[in-house]
């Protein structure tokens, strides 16, 4: 690295929604901040969510909510900038929002108001006496640490230099929006460990006998979906859906985090009815069949689908009430044994990535590399569906900004 370098206090890798909150907060407290990203233009990722309406938080954010090797981490970012704060700089910028189910928060009008937005923040920088600077287009040729400026990073434009380097590029999921293991790679480098990363909020798929539920493509119902370790499964009430692979729809994307090669999703397909409810329906309604009952519940080719598995074929008067409790059973507890999932082509974020214990849960440093940061969804913290992991893109981003 030659002398002719630019030299800024902090350099942050990526214009995402991580990236960009970090160099808005660190500019707005008197930084110079350089801002290099690969892809074209800033906040992909953001313009894509949420049907292009971006569901840019969520009221009910917590630690709870969150995937990590160590679940305490996330805790202390998420108290200082809750969704309320971010909210209050929506409003502030007069973009209206609406909340759907779950608390989940979106524009009323367009994604691009959220990018405006944090555009606008790094601009306010000057009014502090200090300065964002965002390059799109760049292609990191190295990045090297260790010498009198600190960080040198190098793209085809030239050389940079500060004391303060913010990985803040992401997972590889959605590759086609640029998207790779970048962060890793550097991360690797200066030897920091590595959680071992895969697709999340991913859709299933299903191979075998199970290729039947296929032929349902396009069917959607309100289920329970659960996955995870025995006595520790997550379970998320949400909509079903099934496809020409398999299985998607906000039930299966959020259980997909919690799920393993080789493991099961469990699926209640009826989660309002209590136990022993179709041995009361024998009682009361004999002549009814299974088929005919689920068909008043739930979608009909799902239904007759379901009812053809379970096998039970006579009027509930003839049955016995053994066979009863065993349809209701599988009903409430059907297994699913995915062959995999849609990769991260499909996955809307990665579970995994640089390991939670070489940062601090304060500022987001790396604990053996000074002025070193990682944040958003480079960090070993997934958030589930719903505006989960934006929130903790805005928190990280803002201790690593009032940390630089």
């Amino acid at each position: 690295m030659d002398g002719q370098a630019q030299r800024y206090d902090a350099i942050i890798l990526g214009a995402g929604a991580a990236g960009l909150m970090a160099a808005a907060r660190a500019g707005q407290r008197g930084r110079r901040v350089l801002v290099l990203e690969r892809a074209d233009r800033v906040g992909k990722k953001i313009l894509i969510s949420g049907g292009g309406r971006c569901n840019f938080t969520n009221l009910g954010a917590g630690p709870a909510n969150y995937l990590s090797s160590n679940p305490h981490f996330a805790k202390s970012a998420l108290a200082r900038y809750t969704a309320r704060d971010f909210l209050g700089m929506v409003e502030r910028h007069g973009i209206a929002w609406h909340e759907k189910t779950l608390g989940q928060l979106f524009c009323d009008g367009s994604a691009q108001q959220i990018v405006d937005m944090l555009l606008e923040e790094c601009a306010r920088a000057r009014d502090f006496g200090g300065e964002v600077a965002i390059r799109c287009g760049e292609e990191i040729d190295s990045v090297e640490h260790g010498s009198e400026l600190g960080f040198a990073v190098t793209t085809q434009s030239g050389h940079h230099a500060a004391p303060a380097l913010v990985i803040a590029t992401g997972g590889p999921s959605i590759p086609k929006m640029g998207a790779s293991g970048f962060a890793y790679d550097l991360a690797r480098q200066f030897g920091l460990k590595i959680v071992e990363p895969r697709p999340a909020l991913v859709p299933l798929t299903l191979g075998g006998e199970e290729v039947l539920f296929r032929e349902i493509s396009g069917v959607s119902a309100p289920v329970v979906a659960m996955a995870g370790p025995k006595g520790k499964q997550a379970s998320f009430p949400e909509a079903a859906l099934f496809t020409h692979r398999g299985l998607s729809g906000p039930a299966i994307l959020q259980a997909s985090s919690y799920w393993r090669p080789g493991e099961t999703v469990t699926v209640n397909f009826l989660p309002e009815e209590a136990p022993g409810w179709l041995t009361g329906l024998k009682r009361t309604t004999p002549r009814l069949t299974l088929r005919a009952i689920l068909r008043e519940r739930l979608p009909q080719r799902l239904a007759d689908i379901l009812a053809d598995r379970i096998g039970l074929m006579s009027e509930l008067g003839n049955a016995p009430d053994k066979a009863l409790a065993e349809a209701e059973k599988r009903l409430a507890a059907w297994q699913f044994t995915p062959n995999g999932s849609e990769g991260y082509a499909k996955a809307e974020v990665t579970v995994g990535g640089i390991a939670t214990t070489e940062l601090s849960s304060k500022t987001m440093e790396a604990r053996r590399v000074s002025g070193l940061y990682a944040i958003g969804e480079a960090v070993d913290v997934t958030g589930w569906l719903g505006g989960y992991n934006f929130q903790w893109a805005w928190a990280s981003g803002v201790a690593a900004g009032d940390a630089l």
